[in-house]
């Protein structure tokens, strides 16, 4: 079966995300991917045969999990026009013991990323890293730190339709409040643009990006998720508590938790030779 695709079926699937609540983020990206597909496609219709061409393409210049992130956009769009022979299956990924020692980001590295920012002078990314960093927040709740929030101590995040309260250390809603006090914010977000809106994560991965030579970090490791990582490891290494650990990252699942708390194969065989089994 062949099908015609069009912008106003992608608008209207758009517009089916935004009445089920799915987050921006999620919305962003399928928007995006399914601009893209229909651009690959040229004015073709869209066909099985079309799709596994295009995933076979998609393999060649895409990380496995970020196929799979491609593929259930254009699934989940496929089942939404009733057009479930289109699907097509996700990739198997063997599960990985261990993380990717290039990813991670240290503490040290973290640190020095943060020094460098003061160094800089700039106070507000100096903040937004420590922020994101001791709470563990996703990029996109950074928003829901809010003045008040940093007077109370808490603040509470709605994400993925689930709600939680994420409490702020002392230490840091004293920052917050200061920072607030010098920039003569009043209330709302505490981290904003010259206009007036919250920094998103493209304000805030390019922030990022820019201390990397002066921080002498590889810029892999860069990026603002990967502070939620740092803080999951360092939580986890010192509770060994992995399921409150799983309520204060906002997972549903276990499993995704775990992956956060992966150590690298150096680690691990340094754990392996600490138990001084060999003679």
């Amino acid at each position: 079966m062949e099908y015609p695709l069009d912008a106003e079926k992608v608008r209207a699937y758009i517009r089916m995300l935004h009445e089920a609540e799915r987050s921006d983020s999620t919305i962003e990206k399928y928007a995006r991917e399914l601009y893209r597909f229909a651009a690959w496609l040229g004015g073709r219709p869209v066909s099985k045969e079309t799709v596994i061409e295009y995933k076979a393409e998609l393999v060649q210049c895409h990380a496995p999990a970020s196929v799979n992130c491609i593929l259930a956009a254009l699934n989940g769009f496929f089942s939404y026009m009733n057009w479930p022979g289109l699907r097509v299956k996700r990739l198997r990924i063997q599960r990985t013991l261990y993380a990717d020692a290039g990813r991670e980001l240290s503490k040290a590295e973290y640190l020095r990323l943060v020094a460098a920012a003061k160094e800089r002078r700039d106070d507000r990314l100096a903040l937004v890293l420590q922020t994101l960093c001791s709470l563990g927040l996703r990029v996109s709740e950074l928003p829901a730190i809010t003045l008040k929030a940093a007077q109370q101590g808490r603040a509470e995040i709605r994400n993925k339709g689930k709600f939680r309260t994420v409490f702020l250390p002392r230490g840091l809603c004293t920052r917050l409040i200061a920072y607030c006090r010098g920039r003569q914010i009043r209330g709302g977000p505490v981290f904003v643009t010259r206009t007036g809106r919250p920094l998103d994560r493209s304000n805030i991965w390019a922030m990022m990006k820019s201390l990397c030579q002066a921080a002498k970090v590889a810029p892999r490791k860069v990026f603002p998720h990967n502070l939620r990582h740092l803080f999951a490891r360092c939580f986890y290494r010192q509770m060994k508590d992995i399921e409150h650990l799983a309520s204060i990252l906002g997972h549903s699942n276990i499993n995704t938790t775990r992956v956060y708390t992966r150590t690298t194969g150096a680690e691990y065989r340094r754990q392996m030779e600490r138990l001084a089994l060999l003679l």
